[in-house]
């Protein structure tokens, strides 16, 4: 597997941007590409358009939170139905934690329209913002929610509307 993700790592260099690629992760259970965010679109319509990578599937992007650590990572699983291979990108993103602003990535809704649920769903609980989404709003929690409870640094509320929030037993 190492030697895929390798030759994966090469062909963007060449093919996408020669900076593209940040850094290769052979630990764990699956390797993955770090890919720099402003080339995370090029890079995924490549894998999609390519046909000696067709990624045709976008199966989940995940949001990571590293408290303590001032960064988010979001993780993307891609699959080649066809080719019966799977790629894992990542995107680390430094970010202060203030309220005043949100990390931000480009949207990946254009190459793959199931981005458009799985952006929405870490913009509502992490606070991930991305540029370009066609329709950008919360998919879980009420409109007027405030905060993103899936950060570590999340706390709840004592009320939402008169209503008690937290179970005090």
């Amino acid at each position: 597997m190492s030697e895929y993700i390798e030759h994966l790592r090469t062909v963007l260099i060449e093919r996408v941007h020669t900076d593209a690629v940040v850094d290769i992760q052979l630990g764990g259970l699956q390797p993955a590409l770090y890919i720099r965010s402003e080339h995370l679109v090029s890079v995924c319509a490549f894998l999609r358009d390519d046909p000696d990578w067709y990624m045709d599937f976008l199966s989940d992007i995940a949001a990571v939170d590293y408290l303590p650590e001032p960064y988010f990572e979001l993780v993307y699983q891609l699959a080649s139905i066809p080719n019966e291979k799977q790629i894992t990108l990542k995107v680390r993103m430094e970010h202060d934690r203030s309220s005043a602003n949100m990390p931000e990535l480009p949207s990946v809704s254009s190459v793959w329209h199931t981005a458009e649920w799985h952006e929405r769903e870490a913009f509502d609980l992490m606070g991930i913002f991305f540029s370009g989404h066609p329709d950008l709003r919360r998919i879980l929690m009420p409109d007027d929610w405030e905060g993103f409870p899936l950060r570590k640094d999340y706390q709840d509320p004592e009320l939402y509307h008169g209503i008690p929030v937290k179970d005090e037993q």
